[in-house]
């Protein structure tokens, strides 16, 4: 009797079957969580955007004509500024999704209320950084 080595087609295909299985359930998964991963770009620069608006209040008693207010764009959200009418004592910072994130919307204002309106929800109260609506 001769000795047969290697696999049989049967084999090679239910190995391929697993496999396609395998990443239909990962790859969504995965997309997720870089998406979460962009989502810090537009939560920390609200954030350090919001220190320099208070530091420029604390020096000037306006928010009018800070240079922190002043659009900028990042690599996956551009930020914009709005200050209210006289007093000048309210503003309004948004980071608008872009590309690859458009459809995610922040912001943030002097009382430091979050709101969000995003794909994956719309808090009034809060950001939402996960699938669901999750904060």
């Amino acid at each position: 009797m001769k000795l047969q080595k290697g696999f049989t087609l049967v084999e090679l295909l239910i190995v391929v079957a697993i496999m396609g299985i395998l990443a239909s359930v990962a790859y969504p998964a995965y997309s997720d969580y870089v998406i979460r991963g962009k989502i810090a770009e537009a939560t920390s620069g609200l954030a350090s955007t919001r220190i320099l608006m208070e530091q420029a209040f604390q020096d000037n008693r306006t928010y009018a004509g800070a240079a922190a207010c002043n659009a900028s764009a990042g690599k996956y959200f551009n930020f914009t500024c709005a200050v209210g009418a006289a007093p000048l004592n309210t503003y309004t910072l948004t980071a608008t999704g872009t590309g690859t994130m458009a459809g995610f919307n922040y912001s943030l204002d002097q009382n430091n209320t979050k709101t969000s309106n995003t794909t994956w929800g719309t808090s009034a109260s809060c950001w939402v950084t996960k699938k669901g609506g999750v904060c």
